[in-house]
């Protein structure tokens, strides 16, 4: 094991913590800062520069684009006959905030979370807290280990083991739908605007943005019209906070 790893599991201030973190993750961190930063809410955030605070934002960032990265090579070797639509699909499944908030519960990082309650109704309006805290901690491990060991660590100690894919397949989960249904209850128009591609981009690809109460709440793009409109509703969904309990 290396020095640094022995002095944060057993010298460090912070051993306690370290212990808890290798207790629910299987490794010993490196860079402690980090995964304190992963489990920090915006609520409790302090400023440090520029405007920015110490809160897990920039990490979920960064960890959103590993995770997709991750399960996007995944489905491609599990699918080798399915088309780029069925594959975007199946990944919006896996990397949903649904599903995030779900994993986040399961593996015991709800309890590593730091938030102000007097701001957040926890658990039960909790909204994407732990989905976001569940991609900074994937970016947290990026930076602190790299990206192989990021995704062996997805890969073999969540995706495998608390993910069934097979299962997934056939859930049908329509996010298009569940936005439509938010809206109707809440006396809110909602509709699906297709926008101009950015320079240089394919006009095969289509982008389409979500609309409420005339806010852009979520843009999609695929090659298929229907695909890029159910992705839309996805990120509208997660900016709205529309997510099952």
């Amino acid at each position: 094991m290396p020095i640094t790893q022995v002095y944060n599991l057993y010298l460090s201030p912070n051993r306690t913590y370290v212990r808890k973190l290798k207790n629910l993750l299987g490794f010993v961190p490196g860079n402690v800062r980090l995964y304190q930063m992963a489990f920090r809410h915006k609520s409790v955030a302090v400023l440090i520069k520029d405007g920015v605070k110490n809160s897990n934002e920039r990490l979920e960032f960064l960890g959103d684009a590993v995770l997709g990265s991750v399960v996007a090579e995944l489905l491609f070797k599990l699918y080798p006959y399915k088309d780029e639509g069925f594959l975007t699909e199946m990944r919006s499944k896996i990397v949903s905030r649904a599903n995030l908030n779900q994993l986040s519960r399961k593996l015991g990082f709800n309890e590593m979370i730091e938030f102000d309650a007097r701001m957040i109704s926890y658990p039960n309006k909790q909204g994407s807290l732990l989905g976001d805290a569940f991609e900074a901690l994937v970016g947290a491990v990026y930076l602190d280990k790299g990206y192989t060991f990021t995704r062996e660590f997805l890969l073999t100690r969540i995706i495998k083991p608390h993910v069934d894919i097979q299962t997934l397949e056939v859930t049908e989960t329509n996010f298009k739908s569940r936005l439509i249904e938010w809206c109707q209850h809440n006396n809110k128009e909602i509709s699906f605007v297709q926008v101009e591609n950015p320079e240089g981009e394919s006009n095969k690809m289509f982008s389409v943005v979500a609309v409420v109460d005339g806010e852009e709440c979520g843009l999609g793009r695929d090659f298929n019209k229907k695909s890029a409109e159910k992705i839309a509703a996805e990120r509208a969904c997660e900016y709205l906070k529309i997510f099952e309990e």
